[in-house]
């Protein structure tokens, strides 16, 4: 329906492609985990207290595992509208119909939502209906109980973890059959 409006009454052209959208804080602070150990000992790991931290806000494409983050010192509006405008770039010959949740940051009256780009607000207080979330999650995955000691190292960390994870990796994780069979029934 929303490929319709795109095309039939905005007048839009060019390919119609589905992503997830959302951002994540990482920070200095250890993100503490399981870790395996003999029957009977109890696990140890080193921590940091450090409250230095960035935001990685990212889109990523369920069909395809196509994605695109960058990184941010705040979780603002204005960040969210520098963000856009730089998908808006990246994808500038397409029309995204981008889901994502309803943060403050994201409904602000000040957004220029660019003319290629369309947003779908996922439900309140449902972060479980967004894919990308499941992105977040395999990314803290990997930096749990590293010890950056400054911003610039948990940043190497994150772009390390980042290329590793590749197209197909990232339609592994985001991927799920009913987004699939939707966008090929919509035929996306």
């Amino acid at each position: 329906m929303l490929a319709w409006v795109a095309v039939a009454v905005l007048g839009l052209s060019g390919q119609v492609r589905y992503f997830c959208q959302d951002e994540t804080r990482i920070g200095l602070k250890t993100i503490s985990g399981r870790k395996i150990t003999a029957k009977g000992i109890k696990p140890q790991g080193k921590v940091q207290w450090q409250f230095k931290a960035t935001y990685l806000y990212g889109v990523v494409e369920p069909a395809t595992g196509e994605h695109f983050f960058y990184e941010f010192t705040h979780l603002n509006s204005e960040c969210f509208q520098v963000f856009l405008d730089l998908v808006r770039e990246q994808y500038n010959d397409c029309i995204l119909i981008i889901q994502l949740d309803q943060a403050g940051a994201h409904r602000a009256k000040r957004l220029q939502i660019p003319p290629n780009i369309i947003l779908l607000f996922q439900p309140s207080h449902a972060p479980e209906t967004n894919p990308i979330e499941r992105v977040w999650q395999h990314l803290k995955l990997g930096l749990r109980w590293k010890l950056p000691k400054h911003l610039d190292e948990l940043r190497l960390l994150m772009r390390s973890r980042l290329e590793a994870m590749t197209p197909g990796v990232m339609a592994s994780i985001v991927g799920w059959n009913s987004i699939r069979t939707a966008l090929s029934i919509a035929s996306i």
